[in-house]
């Protein structure tokens, strides 16, 4: 037992300090032996009935424990902040930022010496992960893992993906009302996150590419009975990575950032990645910038799941997962050497990968879609760079010119968007303001607008759209999003009027307004940006302080790390 270890601060000093902390404990009926010095792993939990896709963690966190007490540590869960990402108004992502200050502040009062992640929801994971790196001890992730396969009328549906498209077809007439209301009943059949390869799925598959959690933990179905033993597993790892003084710091480098980029091209995973990675490279103190994403623009898709393809991440699963993924990308060179929480190097997550289903996970020599990386935009619209994902657009729309139709916040788009009379062809770039970090406030995953009802009705189902917001690692279409400035800010998406032309080159990489610099100066005089949505608590913390999407919307005042031990005790 270390007599150096951080939580013998806590309970390992025989004075009035030590009593009180060990006494107040022991009302639990843990007994003296406890607290000998063995590891006090902290189990960080953000189970919560309002946040379904998490509503698994309980029975996860006891198979921890079970692992955490076999190898010889004390477990202890506590819980945090949890953001259900289809409950919660106005976005999640308003308060991915606070569960980063709920799970750093946590960590760092307590008497832990490690801390196991319990995540899933979209946010929770990059939350979570945020708040840990800015502690920087030893850590490690589990994640809810996928619901089974959506069911209806004998087929496979996804979460998200399908919703948008029966969405669709209701408003063009193409599906009855009662079709639609009785395919939400099959849609979500067991616990567990999107079963597309939604933002909480990509998350998942880019921690394991980054070496942050055991094998196999991104696509194992949240009931499968093999993600409880993974959770034990995980409990016993963290016991010996305490023991090993191995970080984020020391999991998390370039390298490992590089990894997740390249994944997630080859995974079609979310756009919300960028600015989650972003953050979280932020905390740690890696020098990732939105450009870096570019690493990945020429990686093809392997991953056959929706948004970008047709199955599900249970048939990701039973094709082999991310090992897979990781095998192909090593074989083409691509695999950055890199740490892991098993203490090797991410080659070994890749060694002996089979795939059981290779029209699930293609190889890289016969990829579902070529160049399937994000792209980053930059132009006069969008100076600090916007980004568009090319695996779930429509290839024609990524080089296109047109007229803009501008809605200047959600409200204008929503009163608006269906009316018969409204000048749109499918040529028309729509374009949202209002709807960045500070602006919504929280950045909401509103940039999929809908598709005006006179063009759905034709048969349209994809145009291009520009806004600030972002959207759904579930959606689809040729959307332009993150635009950096916001409107808000005073970013020239905030002069951009109906009728002006804009051309987007996703081989460029450009995103221009054609409007010259004189008539844009002329509208910059007269902008004035909307009165802020919130005056008080934390809305109001955000909306000062929140950095823009290309620098991962965290707080500017919670970059960095503090990995300082504190000395002050409360009596």
């Amino acid at each position: 037992m270390s007599a150096n270890r951080r939580s013998r601060n806590w309970y390992g000093k025989l004075d009035k300090d030590g009593f009180i902390h060990r006494s107040w404990m022991k009302n639990q009926g843990f007994p003296d032996h406890v607290f000998d010095g063995r590891p006090i792993i902290g189990i960080c939990n953000t189970w919560s009935e309002l946040t379904p896709c998490n509503s698994g963690l309980r029975e996860l966190a006891e198979a921890v424990k079970r692992g955490v007490w076999e190898a010889g540590g004390f477990p202890v869960e506590f819980p945090v902040m949890s953001l259900g990402e289809t409950q919660m108004k106005p976005t999640a992502m308003l308060f991915r930022n606070l569960l980063a200050m709920d799970v750093e502040e946590s960590i760092r009062a307590y008497g832990i010496d490690g801390v196991v992640l319990l995540g899933g929801c979209d946010k929770t994971t990059p939350g979570q992960l945020m708040g840990a790196c800015s502690v920087d001890l030893p850590a490690i992730v589990v994640s809810a893992g996928p619901m089974l396969n959506g069911k209806w009328k004998g087929r496979d549906i996804g979460s998200g993906t399908d919703v948008w498209k029966f969405s669709e077809a209701v408003r063009a007439g193409e599906m009855s009302l009662k079709d639609f209301m009785a395919a939400e009943s099959g849609m979500s059949r067991s616990r567990g996150v999107c079963m597309t390869m939604g933002t909480a799925s990509t998350m998942a598959s880019l921690v394991e590419a980054m070496g942050m959690s055991l094998l196999l933990n991104a696509a194992l179905p949240a009931v499968d009975a093999r993600r409880t033993a993974l959770a034990h597993m995980t409990g016993r790892r963290i016991v010996e990575m305490v023991e090993e003084d191995l970080k984020p710091s020391d999991i998390l480098t370039r390298a490992a950032f590089e990894n997740a980029i390249l994944a997630n091209a080859a995974v079609g995973g979310s756009t919300n990645a960028v600015v989650h990675l972003l953050a979280i490279a932020g905390r740690v103190g890696v020098d990732l910038r939105l450009e870096d994403f570019e690493i990945g623009a020429d990686v093809p898709l392997l991953v056959n799941c929706m948004p970008s393809g047709r199955y599900l991440m249970e048939d990701f699963c039973y094709a082999g997962g991310m090992p897979v993924v990781l095998s192909e990308l090593a074989g083409a060179g691509l695999l950055r050497a890199n740490r892991t929480v098993m203490g090797g190097d991410i080659s070994a997550y890749a060694e002996g990968a089979e795939c059981d289903n290779r029209d699930v996970i293609r190889p890289f020599g016969d990829p579902l879609k070529p160049a399937a990386g994000i792209r980053v935009l930059k132009g006069n619209l969008a100076p600090n760079g916007a980004i568009v994902k090319p695996s779930a657009a429509t290839p024609e729309l990524l080089e296109h010119e047109g007229p803009a139709l501008v809605f200047e916040n959600i409200e204008d788009l929503k009163a608006n968007i269906d009316r018969d009379d409204l000048p749109v062809t499918p040529d028309t770039i729509l374009v949202l303001k209002g709807c960045g970090p500070k602006g919504y406030p929280g950045m909401p995953e509103v940039g999929n607008m809908p598709i005006p009802r006179r063009l759905v009705q034709q048969g349209v189902r994809d145009m291009v759209r520009i806004s600030d917001a972002r959207m759904s690692g579930t959606a689809f279409g040729t959307v332009v999003l993150h635009v950096s400035p916001e409107a808000q800010a005073g970013g020239p998406l905030a002069l951009v009027r109906t009728g002006d032309r804009i051309r987007l080159s996703a081989r460029e990489g450009r995103l221009e307004l054609l409007v010259d610099e004189a008539e844009l100066a002329r509208r910059r005089a007269e902008w004035q940006p909307e009165p802020p949505h919130y005056s008080r608590g934390y809305a109001k913390l955000y909306i000062d302080h929140v950095l823009q999407a290309d620098r991962g919307a965290d707080l500017d005042f919670l970059t960095g790390k503090d990995t300082r031990l504190v000395t002050r005790e409360s009596h």
